[in-house]
């Protein structure tokens, strides 16, 4: 960290819960959010998560950064602790991107740095590319303008098909199955991702946070209807952008990612090894990287 950095550091402050109302096709939904730092910094850091995932996955991250930004981190309708869509095939990024917007205007700040892994790296590409877009500097986690068959094929065979599990015990070793290539954590990281992944159903199983219905909009839209190229909206960003890749990603492949340093903003390239899809930014070597590429703005 440099020593302007370091000078300027405010005392790190949360996490705080906080929400946010949304209309969608049926109605509202409340789109809850954790909010670390000083709530009054004007600089603002938005993380947001992949596909059934959820805003708690950057505690740590969030921790970390939370002396120098003011660091939100939204659950997705449908994920988390925010409210599920009364109709399922409103899951999809219009609804998403719509919901971001509202949450942009709410922090009422000029501009804001975003950090998006996988599903939320393609909202912030999308947001990034429009005129007059608040994003100022974007970090795309292990996620592109081209998404491979066999990561979404993957992807469908879990996405919304979770059981319901006896114990937590066994919640916990479903969790390490699925998010396998998230890469070797250690045995309190588990815990923790699967603490903030589940929640305990009135039948006395566990269950994930997430709403089942968000698998088939998905299943239909990348499995059905074949065809997963974002150039044109990659090559509409303008801010300074990094693209981390897991070196043994199946979503991002070491050739698209090597394009985009050569088109659009041409990124900012970093690979770690090790790692599928997608790293989590759990220890500090990830969180270094971040760091570095975030507070350069």
């Amino acid at each position: 960290m440099g020593f302007l950095s370091r000078l300027f550091a405010r005392p790190a402050a949360g996490p705080h819960q906080r929400e946010v109302l949304c209309a969608d096709a049926q109605g509202l939904h409340r789109m809850r959010y954790t909010e670390w730092g000083d709530p009054a910094n004007p600089r603002v850091l938005v993380c947001v998560h992949g596909l059934t995932r959820n805003g708690r996955d950057f505690d740590t991250l969030a921790a970390a950064l939370s002396s120098h930004y003011r660091v939100v981190c939204p659950d997705v309708v449908g994920r988390g602790r925010s409210d599920w869509l009364k109709d399922p095939a409103g899951y999809g990024f219009p609804q998403y991107v719509a919901d971001m917007m509202v949450l942009l205007a709410r922090l009422d700040v000029s501009e804001v740095h975003w950090l998006g892994t996988s599903m939320g790296g393609l909202i912030g590409m999308v947001l990034a590319s429009q005129e007059h877009s608040l994003i100022s500097r974007l970090l795309l986690n292990d996620v592109g303008p081209v998404i491979t068959p066999e990561s979404l094929q993957r992807i469908g065979e879990y996405v919304g098909k979770a059981p319901h599990f006896d114990s937590y015990a066994q919640a916990e070793q479903y969790i390490r199955f699925v998010s396998a290539p998230f890469g070797p954590l250690s045995d309190a990281q588990w815990r923790a991702l699967t603490e903030s992944s589940i929640r305990e159903s009135v039948d006395g199983k566990w269950v994930m946070v997430y709403d089942p219905g968000i698998g088939e909009p998905f299943r239909q839209a990348y499995l059905v209807h074949t065809g997963f190229d974002l150039w044109p909206i990659y090559e509409g960003i303008r801010c300074p952008t990094m693209v981390v890749r897991g070196a043994q990603s199946d979503l991002l492949t070491a050739e698209t990612h090597a394009q985009m340093g050569q088109r659009g903003p041409r990124a900012q390239l970093v690979e770690i090894p090790g790692v599928g899809h997608a790293p989590m930014f759990l220890d500090e070597s990830q969180i270094a990287i971040a760091r570095e590429f975030l507070l350069m703005g």
